[in-house]
């Protein structure tokens, strides 16, 4: 059986704004086809695709067991758990979690000392990722450990390796101090950039105080704040059968795929929101089910050149391109769905079958092929 891969273009028009900035605070951008693109990196939106499903969770779309924390502070979430869960002293708690902690081959440190002199305790030395439902094991193992006994490093490193939840499968998880703690991801997301050249311009800002004297006509504040425009190609695949290892059977896999495709067509970077307010729709979605991924950045290669708007021609581009991918390279997908916000984005049409974004994911995984669509990991 050929492996199963879902891939997801979206075009999206983002008006001035500032999603991901670099260390100083300008618009990522890149170099692609010669010409200055705007950038947002992969980490950006697959943090803000963890955001979206936690907002599926509040909204009882899901459960808080499948998502993940990435952290420095797992001996205080496991502590937190003993306290409130199996009725630990606090003090005892954070005693059993970091002995976890180090069965578990993580070594520990203090954080920054603060002013006062005094420095958080017990953080691990790198960010560890692990899902609710392993933290929450990991307490369960503490609790049912006999005072004064060892606890079972077998049972821990078991507990690791199981009930990844959505996050963990999907991004994975590295832990260069034990390869056994090591999850493959089995999800890619590409650096979005824009179809078309760009350039970072500067906002000069003042804001008033509302308590200045009447005769003083000086702002009370005055700065600036880069920003830029741009229509952006954004793309993602899931292996699906890296998923089904993951989540250990194919029915959680299918469940995960449709949370990831609405997560990541949905969910938008919050950098400089309060700013910007750049809340846009994406303009269109093209989703395929195909046995090897392909990114289609370049029907981008060559720049978008526009005066009236780039929604249109990055349309027709990416339309043109993935025509020609097919015909020449690729071959047919195993299926393929349009989501057409704009009527601008309409060579896209027949690429596939034209759906609602509501619609999306649920046909998706009705797509996947029946015999990675049943049955146990094995």
């Amino acid at each position: 059986m050929a492996s199963t891969f879902i891939d997801i273009h979206v075009l999206q028009s983002v008006p001035p704004s500032n999603l991901n900035r670099d260390d100083t605070g300008s618009p990522k951008s890149a170099i692609y086809g010669g010409v200055q693109r705007t950038r947002v990196s992969s980490q950006a939106w697959k943090r803000a695709t963890r955001a979206y499903f936690a907002e599926q969770v509040a909204s009882g779309g899901a459960d808080v067991s499948d998502l993940a924390l990435r952290t420095k502070r797992t001996v205080a979430q496991i502590a937190d758990r003993l306290v409130s869960a199996h009725g630990f002293a606090e003090e005892v708690a954070t005693t059993r979690a970091v002995e976890a902690l180090g069965l578990l081959g993580f070594a520990l440190e203090k954080g920054r000392a603060k002013k006062d002199g005094s420095a958080e305790q017990n953080l691990t030395e790198y960010l560890t990722f692990f899902s609710n439902a392993q933290l929450d094991q990991f307490a369960q193992i503490a609790a049912e450990t006999d005072p004064g006994a060892k606890l079972d490093k077998k049972a821990l490193m078991s507990a690791a390796q199981v009930r990844n939840g959505i996050e963990v499968s999907l991004f994975g998880r590295m832990v260069a101090d034990d390869k056994q703690l090591n999850v493959d991801a089995a999800c890619q997301v590409a650096h979005a950039i824009s179809t078309h050249a760009t350039s970072v311009e500067h906002d000069y800002y003042t804001a008033v105080d509302d308590k200045s004297p009447a005769d003083n006509a000086g702002a009370g504040m005055l700065g600036t704040v880069e920003y830029t425009s741009a229509t952006l190609y954004r793309y993602a695949t899931v292996a699906f059968d890296q998923l089904v290892k993951n989540l250990g059977t194919r029915e959680a896999a299918l469940t995960a795929t449709e949370s990831f495709v609405e997560a990541f067509v949905r969910s938008m970077p919050t950098g400089k929101q309060n700013t910007f307010a750049n809340h846009t729709p994406v303009d269109a979605v093209m989703v395929q089910v195909r046995t090897a991924p392909i990114n289609l950045v370049g029907a981008f290669e060559e720049a978008v050149v526009s005066e009236s708007g780039y929604v249109e021609l990055s349309a027709k581009a990416l339309a043109t391109y993935a025509s020609d991918i097919q015909e020449q390279y690729a071959g047919a997908p195993l299926a393929s769905y349009i989501v057409r916000v704009s009527p601008k984005a309409s060579a896209l049409d027949s690429l596939g079958t034209v759906v609602t974004l509501n619609k999306l994911s649920d046909a998706v995984v009705t797509a996947i092929p029946d015999a990675a669509k049943s049955g146990d990991a094995s």
